[in-house]
């Protein structure tokens, strides 16, 4: 049955691992730069305007926030990286946070957002080899489409693919959260993870 991801609630934020969710629940953890439009995303996919507050200041989600979608399995979103505006020791406790929610063995499938305009960076790299090492499957969301000629679509889409080392199976999603292009293949994917298919 596919599953409704405008079903869905805000639970908790968690700003320690002491605070993480360990109910047996799917985890499915969105990551991606503080300026890529991750927030965008997730709202377009629970179809709902300010859902995850999209931050006026790129970076303020220190965080690790869950959502419940139908009671279900949980959308995670993690604190946005690479955003140069805040406290070494505020990144530093980020990294820890992020670091100890990688290693938990909670994740059920990882989301990377990065922007379809740009070569990935060496952060989306690290982010994407998390992934990976924490044995998840890894579905990449790349967007701004809209802000992008059709020519270049298929070259950046390559470039993308290539530089973040994706393994056969991973997904690679052309996205416009402002437009909803690529919302219903996510949402698909998303199902099928969520049900364990």
């Amino acid at each position: 049955m596919a599953v409704n991801f405008n079903r869905v609630t805000f639970i908790r934020s968690a700003a320690s691992p002491g605070d993480f969710l360990r109910d047996g629940r799917g985890q499915v953890a969105f990551a991606g730069r503080s300026n890529v439009g991750k927030s965008s995303v997730i709202n377009r996919l629970v179809n709902r305007k300010n859902f995850a507050r999209v931050g006026a200041t790129p970076g303020k989600t220190g965080q690790i926030n869950y959502f419940l979608v139908e009671d279900r399995a949980y959308l995670v979103d993690l604190p946005g990286y690479g955003y140069a505006k805040v406290s070494k020791a505020e990144r530093d406790r980020w990294g820890k946070l992020m670091e100890a929610y990688f290693a938990s063995g909670l994740i059920s499938h990882g989301v990377l957002i990065v922007d379809a305009r740009h070569k990935p960076t060496a952060d989306d790299v690290t982010m994407a080899n998390w992934f990976f090492d924490a044995g998840c499957p890894v579905t990449v969301v790349a967007n701004k489409l809209d802000k992008l000629k059709k020519s270049e679509i298929g070259p950046n889409l390559a470039l993308i693919r290539d530089t973040l080392s994706l393994r056969e199976g991973d997904a690679l999603i052309p996205f416009s959260a402002e437009k909803g292009t690529g919302r219903e293949e996510l949402a698909r994917l998303l199902t099928a993870a969520i049900e364990g298919r």
